[in-house]
């Protein structure tokens, strides 16, 4: 038994000194001629270099790029999520602009035509002569337009009592068409409790079309020339 440990011993002995031989006055100009031993722990060390060159020069621009496409993911299914959002609350969405759209008709409605606007200014003095107001000054201003209407200022003074000031701007809040009263001052005048109502109405009217197309190419002619 100690024999056989003894020349188990001697072997790698043996071995060791053989191999430690091998490496013993190497040329390094011709590695052809290198014992076996040494040429073989040369060309491990050249494919691990070769390996870690590769994966340093192009693995790793694949990293990056790898890295790249995760973080494309990321921003796709945050897109996604948002647009799935938006598309189950698509009917919602379709039914408040119908809503909006119709609330915007009748808004409309509620603005004269060129052509009405006579037949508005009429309906404005018939209601202050109802409640028995004299009017001292009923006076329209110039027409201030806008994108898709226009502002109609008028300078109204009437005269009467209080209650039938009160019952005459009711009256022209409830007109078929939009009319305000404005910058409203109320003196007296003379006895009898009789006021005297300084106001300016303003009404509204759409643009007609051709009024519309006109003001647009105007813009555009103005842009053009600046």
């Amino acid at each position: 038994m100690k024999s056989s440990k003894v020349q188990l011993k001697l072997d790698v002995a043996g071995y060791l000194a053989d191999a430690k031989a091998q490496f013993q006055d190497l040329d390094p100009k011709d590695p052809s001629l290198w014992p076996i031993l040494p040429r073989v722990l040369l060309c491990i060390a050249i494919t691990l270099f070769t390996a870690g060159a590769a994966w340093y020069f192009y693995l790793s621009d694949l990293e990056v790029d790898l890295q790249s496409e995760r973080d494309k993911e990321t921003s796709l299914r945050a897109d996604y999520s948002k647009k799935l959002l938006k598309a189950v609350s698509l009917d919602g969405l379709k039914q408040q602009r119908e809503q909006v759209q119709q609330y915007v008709i009748q808004l409309e409605k509620q603005l004269p035509s060129k052509s009405e606007m006579a037949a508005l200014l009429s309906d404005i003095n018939q209601a202050g002569l109802g409640r028995s107001l004299q009017f001292e000054l009923f006076k329209p201003g110039t027409e201030v337009v806008k994108d898709f209407y226009a502002e109609l200022p008028i300078a109204v003074r009437v005269s009467g009592q209080f209650h039938d000031m009160g019952m005459f701007a009711s009256d022209v809040a409830h007109l078929s068409r939009i009319v305000t009263l404005n910058d409203l001052s109320v003196a007296p005048k003379g006895k009898d409790g009789v006021l005297t109502l300084d106001a300016t109405a303003k009404t509204y009217r759409y643009l007609d079309p051709e009024e519309i197309s006109g003001r647009a190419g105007a813009q555009k002619t103005k842009r053009g020339g600046k």
